[in-house]
């Protein structure tokens, strides 16, 4: 995959800067065929789409997160090995490591650190635009994100498909109704409703409604999550309500001083 070519007077949003920055990092030497043989050669995933479907409550995925661009340092000195035992004891389902640096603070090495100190599947949270990222994810996680927008639809299903190709489970990331009709095309079984317009990088206000409004248009077979905004146990239950398998929480949790705590009054029934 090519980085997109875009005119110098084109005004571009957040995530199309991102995704630009990302692209221009891509290290085009690297043997796509190698990098796929050393992808299958890892063992086998912790499995972070079963984890959700066997969680009988409000499944949490508790994110590892230093920084955002939205709203700057959350937990710069974070300690991933010990937060990641501390979600682990709150009952969490399944952990997300941002290992984007420019933006998020994150690195590779969070990430090694958080999933060597547990035993819950791991999500490699970045912005995946080339297949080369998505056989990064396969060696260090158990799911690859994808986001719907950050590439055109061709290149998305490339990389849907190459996550498929090494049996990495593959979290697709919508926003409203048109990147939802995308994602199950796709064939998504694992779809996260995000309540942040990542095109501007902000909530929608009232955080919670946006992902209330999309619930029902998700299919039953579809294991759901809803990402962003959630910030207590309230948010939790209303999310719950709407049909929700899962939430991924971040910023609430990070700043936590009891993120055990936190991770067990948001696993709602």
């Amino acid at each position: 995959m090519t980085p997109t070519t875009r005119t110098a007077s084109a005004t571009i949003s957040k995530l199309e800067e991102i995704v630009d920055r990302h692209l221009s990092e891509v290290d085009r030497t690297r043997s796509v065929a190698a990098e796929r043989e050393q992808a299958m050669a890892v063992g086998d995933t912790r499995g972070f789409e079963a984890a959700i479907r066997d969680d009988e409550s409000l499944s949490v995925i508790a994110e590892i997160k230093r920084r955002s661009p939205s709203q700057g340092d959350l937990n710069t000195d974070l300690v991933p090995s010990d937060l990641a035992t501390s979600y682990a004891e709150g009952g969490a389902a399944c952990l997300s490591v941002l290992t984007d640096h420019h933006y998020f603070g994150g690195s590779l090495r969070d990430l090694v650190e958080a999933r060597q100190a547990c035993r819950m599947p791991v999500l490699r949270k970045d912005f995946t635009v080339d297949v080369l990222d998505v056989y990064d994810a396969r060696r260090t996680a158990d799911a690859v994100l994808l986001i719907v927008g950050a590439r055109d639809s061709a290149e998305t299903r490339d990389l849907f498909q190459a996550a498929a190709d090494v049996q990495v489970d593959a979290l697709v990331e919508v926003h409203d109704e048109s990147d939802l009709e995308e994602a199950l095309t796709l064939g998504a079984t694992l779809v996260g409703v995000n309540q942040r317009n990542l095109r501007e990088m902000r909530l929608i206000e009232p955080d919670q409604y946006w992902a209330v409004k999309m619930a029902p248009h998700l299919p039953d077979h579809v294991v759901s999550v809803a990402m962003s905004g959630v910030r207590s146990a309230d948010d939790a239950r209303r999310l719950r309500n709407a049909g929700y398998d899962a939430i991924l929480v971040g910023e609430t949790l990070v700043r936590s001083p009891d993120p055990a705590a936190m991770v067990k009054a948001l696993r709602v029934p």
